[in-house]
């Protein structure tokens, strides 16, 4: 298939845009802008599912969406084929209200709600319903229209296509077939969809609509009155002629109208073309399905009520019969429970004798075992305090050992410590000695040498007064 946004070619029986309620190119919504007016359980299947949120959430303009629908709609049920049993079911939980039977959502619903988060304008709304690849597209575009628009322009949206003879199935696993027509008028007349409801259209709405669909006529009625019609003329035409040609003979009155028709049946061919022989099968094949479809429904219906009332009267028979075997059967107990009161007393006393000894005996038993094995575990205990204490002996003596070896070898430790630390105040005190004999020394030898440079000095001094004087 080329690219499908850019085949948006309008037929013949294109709408015109409705000029009350609609401005330029956007759509106006009605109702809830989040859940798109949908039930609560197929809302929640459809944001649950993993077709909706893994292959769809990839899908991101609209031209995408519409080669989708092309490929994978094959119906327009809500919920798949067999995943959603309401069988037996009436009321609130029954089928159409949706409530607590969910099943997997249909590829159509999800692709329906895609399109809703797209935010349609109104070009692509006319470019979804006026479609020529697929039917099941236009069907999407006008289930949108009947979730989204409001009440009041939903005729103005579907009137140019009331009559329009596209043929679609419907249904999940394919046996209801209908035209986009038939769609369109079961949308504006009925709440109720397979297994949902449509948004409610106020009563004065509703009232108008109703009018607005009696006063059109379908074509196909209009054709199917002009070939009545025409049958009829062409039958008064042939008999005229043939009695004409021979007035003798006259025409059985079976024959004669069968002939007039099939001729004028041909005729009719010649004038309206292949087209309307087309048009005139699939009117017959449909009303003659939609016979078939009464008639199963009705054996359903039938064979449906026959089982349940043998599946009744089956329980019934079986809840009389566990009756009678319980009452038989506590009657009997009731009459042997007597029977062992009478004949059984004396048996019983001695029971009770011999239970009473076996009890005692099993008692001693016990008793015994029970102090046999106190006794073994009092040796147990025993014997392991007796080991805890000699394991207990060996350490403290393994400890005072080593203690004593440290002990020694601190002593001999600290014995050499002394000496070395006498050897050392030994050889300070040797060095000491030396520095003040060495101290001693540079003293007299500057006494000296102080003593001589005085008596230098003197000599000098006597000198110098000899030689003045």
């Amino acid at each position: 298939m080329a690219n499908v946004g850019n085949q948006l070619t309008i037929p013949t029986q294109a709408v015109s845009k409705p000029a009350s309620g609609k401005h330029g190119n956007v759509l106006p919504l009605w109702g809830n802008e989040k859940t798109m007016n949908l039930n609560p359980m197929i809302l929640t299947n459809v944001l649950s599912s993993p077709y909706f949120k893994v292959q769809l959430y990839e899908l991101k303009t609209y031209h995408e969406v519409v080669d989708e629908i092309y490929f994978k709609v094959t119906h327009v049920e809500p919920w798949e084929k067999g995943s959603r049993k309401t069988a037996g079911q009436t009321g609130m939980c029954g089928g159409v209200r949706g409530v607590g039977t969910g099943g997997i959502v249909s590829t159509a619903f999800c692709l329906l709600y895609k399109l809703f988060t797209l935010k349609l304008t109104r070009k692509q709304l006319m470019g979804l319903i006026t479609h020529t690849d697929s039917p099941y597209i236009r069907a999407l575009g006008f289930m949108y229209i009947r979730y989204t628009q409001p009440p009041t322009d939903l005729i103005e949206w579907y009137d140019g296509f009331l009559d329009d003879e596209e043929e679609l199935d419907v249904k999940a696993g394919g046996g209801c077939v209908m035209t986009i027509g038939e769609m369109l008028r079961s949308f504006l007349t009925k709440l109720e969809w397979f297994s949902t409801l449509f948004p409610r259209i106020p009563v004065p709405v509703q009232k108008i609509i109703d009018q607005q669909i009696k006063a059109r006529p379908r074509k196909i009625a209009q054709k199917e009155a002009q070939e009545e019609e025409s049958a009829s003329t062409e039958s008064g035409r042939q008999g005229e002629r043939r009695r004409s040609r021979s007035p003798r003979r006259t025409p059985s009155p079976r024959r004669s109208p069968k002939r007039s028709r099939s001729r004028s049946h041909h005729r009719e061919r010649d004038r309206h073309g292949p087209s309307f022989d087309r048009e005139l099968e699939r009117e017959r094949d449909r009303q003659r399905k939609e016979r078939e479809g009464r008639d199963r429904d009705r054996d359903r219906g039938d064979r449906g009520d026959r089982e349940r009332r043998r599946s009744r009267s089956a329980d019934r028979n079986q809840d009389r019969r566990e009756r009678r075997r319980s009452r038989s059967g506590s009657r009997d107990r009731r009459s042997e429970r007597k029977d062992k009161e009478r004949d059984g007393g004396d048996d019983r006393g001695r029971r009770k004798d011999r239970d009473h000894h076996k009890d005692r005996g099993t008692e001693r038993e016990r008793s015994r075992d029970r102090k046999s094995r106190g006794e073994s575990d009092d040796r147990r205990h025993k014997d392991d305090r007796e080991r805890h204490r000699e394991e207990r002996k060996a350490k403290r003596s393994s400890r005072s050992r080593s203690r004593e070896r440290r002990h020694k070898s601190g002593g001999e430790e600290k014995g050499r410590k002394r000496e070395r630390s006498h050897s050392r105040e030994k050889d300070r005190e040797r060095d000491g000695e030396q520095r003040s004999h060495k101290r001693s020394r540079s003293k007299e030898r500057s006494h000296h040498q102080r003593e001589s440079n005085n008596d230098h000095s003197k000599h000098s001094e006597r000198r110098r007064s000899q030689s003045t004087e």
